[in-house]
């Protein structure tokens, strides 16, 4: 099984201290240090915001990921159990944005790098769980109210164990 990270919405405040995490983390410090108007700020979650509930949607990494079935251009693969996108090869064609369950894969302009024609080349843009950044999801590690965690097989068995003896309490409950 995939890693993911999953929001709990019952501690998120919908602060988007996850999402500023993690642009640094994809970015680096940088970003503090240029015109905040000239940056294109793209994080690869998003926190989404009702009246009652806030929580943040990225990949879920999926075991047959719809994204890299439609992607025609090869840009989506699985490395090291997460599913990454190379921008190099994304040609924009928003296959993934449109078959992803989830809603988490966004097409993003990148500044500067331009098509044939001049005009801004867009790329797919996701979780891509920290592949690269030491300590793994920065996002964890960010939230102040420690509204995510990693979901693993370990922690998911342990999910399903706690669901099926909470099920099997209540109908316990029940015959009594």
């Amino acid at each position: 099984m995939n890693g993911f990270v999953q929001g709990d919405p019952m501690l998120c405040i919908g602060c988007r201290t996850c999402m500023i995490g993690c642009v640094v983390a994809h970015e680096g410090l940088r970003i503090f240090e240029i015109d905040p108007d000239g940056y294109d700020f793209h994080p690869r979650l998003k926190v989404v915001k009702t009246y009652n509930v806030s929580v943040p949607v990225q990949c879920k990494h999926c075991e047959n990921p719809a994204c890299m079935a439609v992607c025609k251009s090869g840009a989506i693969s699985r490395i090291d159990g997460a599913v990454s996108i190379d921008r190099a090869l994304c040609i924009g064609c928003k296959s993934c944005a449109e078959a992803c369950p989830f809603g988490a894969v966004e097409m993003v302009t990148l500044g500067g790098v331009l098509n044939a024609d001049g005009s801004p080349k867009a790329t797919a843009n996701k979780c891509d769980l920290c592949k690269d950044v030491p300590g793994g999801p920065t996002c964890l590690r960010v939230c102040p109210t420690a509204a995510l965690r990693l979901v693993t097989q370990e922690n998911m068995g342990e999910t399903i164990r706690l669901k099926r003896l909470g099920a099997l309490e209540a109908a316990l409950s029940q015959e009594s």
